[in-house]
């Protein structure tokens, strides 16, 4: 008996299970499984109004109604709500003569069906916002998978920090990393595109899911080439973006950074004890079809290590990109003093606006 009751509660479950994959891939299927579930809370409610008005007044429908306005989509969720005010209008009509307290009750049900049918037009996906906002961050998250540094070789390390302007979790900062399959050569870019929040966003997953598919598979004036020409063909309003290529011999220390109108990068130098201020210069992507990039070419020895970051980083609307340079360089200095574990959380601690999109990025070479 044991052994049937298991199968019958792991039955359930799997179909439980099933269903709500079917609705969440926004079929037909799934929609009517949730449409019928509906319905029947609705006859629920009928039935409950009809015995005693009191215990379910017409106000009570609205729960069905707010349950499909989050899980159905626009079509189904008429049908919901015509079958709906069908039964809310026999509910009060078998109540006797209507009142006035019957009659606002009706109009303002009337109201907020309107509303809610209105603003589920306005679902330009065709999915249910939570559905839409699934979609959307499932996307953000597979992306976002790029940024991920892998695993190192012995004495090297990887670690970023971002924030974004007003705590969203779209930003227009973003990181891309690849590892060559023998570990030895590490390509990474961040990217800054023009705008901020929700707003750069959308252009920024667009433009990391292209420069994902090319990071490894050109060098990187080749890379930087093949992203200008992106940008340029998007015809976005604010469409350009600023970026640093970085590619590290893992065996040698020996890299180079190719900078396309970025904030410079910073090399630490162990035995000085200070960063310095890396040389590469260029034009941000997306602005002319043949921009101009420059290269700047190092060594990073044990203890020494790089620093990338956008622009949120250093300028504010009280402080310009000089200043703000200067001012990194003392703050990332007094970061690092006690080793570099968790530095770029330690610099943006110390990012005193937050009006910006801001991103820190450091690989350092244990000693």
């Amino acid at each position: 008996m044991t052994t049937t009751l298991r199968r019958i509660v792991r039955a359930v479950t799997q179909s439980g299970n099933d269903s709500v994959v079917r609705w969440r891939s926004g079929s037909r299927e799934g929609q009517l499984i949730v449409l019928v579930l509906l319905a029947l809370l609705d006859l629920v409610f009928f039935v409950i109004s009809l015995w005693d008005y009191n215990r379910m007044p017409i106000s009570g429908f609205y729960v069905p109604l707010l349950m499909g306005v989050l899980l159905l989509r626009f079509w189904p969720l008429v049908g919901l709500v015509a079958f709906t005010t069908v039964l809310g209008s026999i509910t009060v009509i078998s109540e006797g003569p209507l009142t006035t307290a019957r009659i606002t009750s009706i109009c303002l049900m009337t109201f907020s069906i309107t509303l809610l049918l209105w603003e589920a037009s306005r679902h330009r996906s065709g999915l249910p916002g939570p559905l839409g906002e699934a979609m959307l961050v499932d996307l953000r998250n597979k992306l976002q998978s790029q940024s991920i540094v892998p695993p190192l070789p012995t004495g090297w390390r990887s670690q970023s920090a971002m924030r974004t302007a007003g705590g969203v979790n779209f930003a227009g900062d973003f990181l891309v990393a690849n590892l060559s399959k023998d570990e030895r050569r590490l390509e990474m870019v961040l990217v800054d595109v023009c705008g901020k929040g929700v707003g750069a966003g959308s252009q920024s997953l667009q433009f990391a899911g292209a420069l994902g598919g090319l990071i490894g598979a050109l060098p990187p004036l080749g890379l930087f080439a093949a992203a200008n020409d992106f940008m340029m063909r998007q015809r976005w309003d604010d469409g350009f973006a600023t970026a640093v290529h970085v590619l590290v011999d893992l065996r040698t220390g020996e890299y180079v950074i190719t900078n396309a109108g970025h904030p410079p990068a910073m090399r630490w130098d162990a035995v000085a004890g200070e960063w310095i201020v890396d040389g590469a210069r260029g034009m941000a992507l997306g602005i002319t079809d043949l921009p101009e990039f420059h290269q700047a070419t190092g060594r990073l020895d044990h203890g020494d290590a790089l620093m990338f970051y956008t622009d949120g980083v250093i300028e504010s609307r009280t402080q310009g990109v000089t200043e703000g340079i200067e001012w990194l360089r003392q703050t990332a200095r007094s970061a690092v003093t006690s080793g570099f574990e968790n530095a770029p959380k330690r610099i943006l601690a110390k990012v005193a606006h937050s009006h910006d999109d801001r991103a820190v990025l450091i690989l350092d070479r244990r000693a």
